[in-house]
């Protein structure tokens, strides 16, 4: 049953209905106002990969947008990003942006870095050259970026780990976030810098030892930042670990403040974390699997390289107000993905941002209702239907 809840903090963070452990709340940035539970839309080089705009991300609904601290300290380098007045600037974007820390990095480029207490130095995978990364050079870079929020840095270790590894490397990012909580204070107290409000969330590690989690996220609770995520899930995993985890952990993070699912997930995954207590969500399957033309639906998803959509004259999806939907066929889109169209991908890509971001809205409204606990299991029953 929905209960309203009085504002507990003077935070940014105000939570105002409650379903079981669902949430819906307001997180008050210096770029406005994100309704949550909230989905974040992946612009890794400050773009959308799909051909899509600032303009689109705003069409499609979108309130907050992802970008990569690696990738553009890489390319085109945050000095040059500082020097434009900072990403927002950059990319013309009003909306809140949350930058990644590099730590995710320091994971999938394992065969390529090398840890130790002070940071990580590894590759670039563009042209091979030695790049040192620790706390303070991640909080350096994403302060020049002017992110609304910065990710502390982390290390991710495998799920498949083993124990006294995990154990260290969960240990050293709880240092590590000390010392980013420290240059980012240090920081926002320049003068010059781009964004002196800029937000700082923790995030909780330990693969799938459930005390190492929670251990964790005790000590990184009592540090008192603007928010908190749970990271190192959906990369290996079953679901059912995650939810697990998620589970276990989410008690001993506070629940007055935002928590974020890092790269995850698909709609059944975002539908379960929610009734679990999470509030933001990022991951690239709506961008990529679009421009493969794989699209979803409320019935499930569909793959519009399939021949039986050759003459099929419905939209995407039947009621959907999406720019794709709102004019064009299944068989057209299927057309221009197989003649090597770049419009096709593009209107895959529109299609599956607005059902991504529509969901979030269908969920909030559940949320208010007082009837999240049954709907969501509905709602995943319902898109197993189609393929």
């Amino acid at each position: 049953m929905s209960t309203s809840i009085a504002d507990k903090s003077e935070n940014s963070y105000r939570i105002f209905a409650e379903d079981g452990a669902a949430k819906r709340a307001e997180f008050t940035t210096g770029r406005g106002v994100v309704q949550t539970p909230v989905f974040m839309n992946v612009a890794t080089v400050a773009a959308i990969k799909g051909g899509l705009s600032t303009e689109d991300l705003e069409q499609v609904g979108a309130q907050i947008v992802l970008a990569n601290t690696y990738h553009l300290h890489l390319r085109p380098g945050d000095d040059v990003i500082y020097r434009m007045g900072g990403l927002h600037e950059f990319m013309d974007c009003k909306a809140p942006i949350l930058t990644d820390s590099g730590g995710f990095q320091v994971f999938s480029l394992s065969q390529r870095r090398r840890i130790t207490e002070a940071g990580v130095t590894f590759s670039s995978h563009i042209d091979g050259r030695r790049i040192f990364m620790g706390p303070e050079e991640s909080m350096r870079i994403q302060s020049h970026l002017g992110s609304t929020i910065a990710m502390a840095f982390d290390e991710c270790p495998s799920s498949k780990a083993e124990r006294s590894y995990v154990e260290e490397s969960v240990a050293r990012t709880t240092r590590w976030l000390a010392r980013c909580r420290s240059e980012l204070k240090r920081l926002n107290a320049l003068e010059g810098t781009v964004n002196p409000g800029q937000m700082l969330f923790g995030i909780n590690q330990g693969a799938i030892f459930d005390d190492i989690r929670i251990h964790q996220a005790q000590e990184i609770a009592a540090m008192d930042l603007d928010g908190y995520a749970i990271g190192g899930l959906a990369v290996g995993e079953s679901h059912e670990e995650m939810y697990h985890i998620l589970d276990v952990t989410l008690p001993h993070l506070p629940r007055n403040k935002p928590t974020y699912l890092m790269g995850v997930g698909t709609p059944e995954n975002i539908l379960e974390a929610v009734a679990r207590g999470i509030d933001f969500f990022d991951c690239v399957y709506p961008s990529r699997n679009g421009r493969h033309g794989h699209v979803y639906t409320s019935r499930g998803h569909l793959n519009l390289l399939n021949a039986r959509f050759e003459l099929d004259k419905r939209p995407i999806e039947e009621g959907c107000g999406c720019p794709a939907c709102s004019r064009y066929s299944r068989a057209y889109i299927r057309h221009l993905l197989k003649s090597g169209e770049v419009l096709g991908l593009r209107l895959c890509v529109l299609h599956n941002l607005w059902f991504y971001n529509h969901l979030m809205a269908d969920i909030r409204q559940a949320i208010e209702q007082g009837c999240y606990s049954t709907w969501y299991k509905t709602r995943i029953d319902e898109m197993k239907e189609e393929k």
